[in-house]
């Protein structure tokens, strides 16, 4: 058994064990979660604190083994099982290391973690951008910027802010016509406010006539893609590594492939390969010259009578909650907040008319394979961290990115859903650390799950990743594909990890 500590900020106590698991003592459901006491589980306990280890006795009837202890570059902490694992008979590919790792701020050691800032940026007239940063103290540390999904805004960050925060310049942006970035005026008034029916303020933008601010103006990923140059530009001020989950994904490749110079590095959660409905007018004049209108404002009345049946639909709260469950394969996880916040955005009356834009707006002057292709002409690096239970964009466009980056590292977290950064920070969050840490160093600190020297020869590397959250212990696994990977290799392991597991469902019986 080898134990890997690394040097953590904040410390934490840690209690780990290697287990061995019986012929008949587990089920497919118990091999993330032994249930110590059982007769054919073994157990080697360690405890550390502060960067330094010390091996305690095995429990009774533990089976011994020596134990060595590493200095380390990231926040965790390391038992390999793999010994204990060849013991069981045909789950070669199951065996897996544990690693227990921090969890987040204020779940064990009472830390509140990095306060953040809620801020607002005049881009141009009337077109304002929030913003949240936290961790500005951190004047020798990278930039990270976070660009969210569609739906929801920079809140969906929070459990990124307050951590890394502690650690680096974090920033988080609402794109503009969602979250927090939506018009405080009306891009196209009917009524006044004093005359409209009840007192109430009528839904914006669906006028006859848009103001002169506005009319230009289409929620896109090219108007996104330039909000994030010049925000990095005017605000920021430097070169950032920068993070986005689903459509955020997308705009931070699409970002990254046309101002290479402003990016350190990008990292991909869950990112959606396509967006946009309508051609572009410059990839495609003659056929964009068939869609007369592309999400401009004033909208088209057949628009604004379709605009106000689906978005009634779609913004029911119901509906709402219905497309979080969906996206999170873990339905334990509290999602409470990131529920009001998106509530909240659809009230907004600028809101229903925003979305008929994004709807209509055309696709981007460059593919998601443009992007990926001038990313690694420029040498860009990418990460990847998929979550594997995601029903929107499956495994299998993240081994289509892995397939043309071949060199980017690529984690595949489960269970995990569409949106891995809300549903396990934790492990997110390490990885991020590690990864970024990987890049400032120049390779002198190893990628994460490649701390063992051996780890790097290995093309396919699985692990147990532990963490505590609220005073309970909770595991996923991740696994980490490297340069040599192929997505038939891919398919073949998935094949024979899904039979082996049906074999011992069977045996187990």
């Amino acid at each position: 058994m080898e134990i890997l500590s690394y040097s953590s900020s904040p410390c934490c106590y840690i209690l780990n064990s290697m287990w061995k698991l019986g012929e008949k003592s587990f089920n497919s459901r118990q091999l993330g979660f032994p249930t110590i006491g059982n007769n054919g589980i073994y157990h080697t306990n360690v405890i550390s604190r502060c960067g330094s280890s010390r091996s305690l006795n095995a429990l009774e009837g533990s089976k011994h083994s020596n134990s060595k202890v590493y200095s380390g570059t990231y926040d965790g902490y390391v038992i390999d099982g793999e010994d204990d694992a060849r013991d069981i008979s045909g789950l070669e590919e199951l065996a897996t290391t544990k690693v227990l790792i921090p969890g987040l701020p204020g779940e064990s050691n009472g830390d509140s973690g990095a306060p953040i800032s809620s801020c607002f940026w005049e881009w141009k007239p009337k077109l304002n951008v929030h913003y949240e940063k936290a961790g500005c103290e951190n004047m020798e540390s990278p930039h990270v910027l976070f660009l969210p999904g569609f739906g929801v805004g920079s809140f969906h960050y929070e459990k990124q802010m307050k951590d890394l925060g502690r650690d680096f310049r974090v920033w988080a942006l609402d794109f503009l016509g969602q979250g927090m970035s939506l018009p405080f005026e009306d891009p196209t008034p009917q009524l006044k406010e004093e005359d409209a029916p009840n007192g109430e303020i009528s839904s914006w933008g669906f006028g006859d006539e848009a103001e002169p601010w506005a009319k230009k103006l289409v929620y896109s990923i090219d108007l996104w893609q330039e909000q994030v140059r010049y925000f990095i530009e005017e605000v920021i001020g430097e070169p950032v590594y920068i993070v986005g989950n689903s459509l955020g994904g997308f705009v931070a490749l699409y970002f990254a492939a046309c101002n290479p110079h402003l990016v350190k590095g990008v990292t991909l959660l869950n990112a959606t390969p396509f967006w946009g409905f309508l051609p572009n007018p410059v990839r495609y004049p003659g056929l964009a010259k068939m869609f007369p209108w592309a999400g401009t404002f004033p909208l088209p009345s057949n628009v604004k009578r379709l605009t106000e049946l689906v978005w009634e639909k779609i913004s029911d709260p119901k509906s709402i909650a219905e497309v979080l469950n969906q996206v999170y394969a873990d339905r334990s996880t509290n999602v409470d907040n990131v529920f009001s916040r998106i509530i909240e955005t659809t009230r907004h009356p600028a809101a229903a008319a925003s979305f008929a834009s994004i709807m209509f707006a055309p696709q981007g002057e460059l593919s998601f394979d443009d992007t990926l292709s001038r990313c690694r002409a420029n040498n860009v690096p990418i990460c990847l961290m998929y979550g594997k239970e995601d029903p929107w964009v499956k495994p299998i466009w993240g081994l289509q990115v892995k397939r043309k980056v071949p060199e980017a590292p690529y984690y595949q977290i489960s269970p995990a859903g569409h949106c891995p950064h809300d549903e396990v920070p934790e492990v997110i969050n390490f990885l991020l650390r590690g990864w970024i840490k990987n890049l400032e160093s120049q390779g002198r600190f190893s990628l994460p799950m490649l701390e063992d020297e051996s780890d790097n020869v290995k093309q396919n590397i699985s692990k147990e990743l532990e963490f505590m959250r609220e005073g309970s212990r909770k595991s996923v696994t991740v696994r980490y594909f490297g340069s040599s990977f192929t997505v038939w290799e891919r398919i073949r392991s998935y094949i024979n990890s899904n039979f082996k597991f049906r074999n011992l469902a069977l045996k187990s019986r």
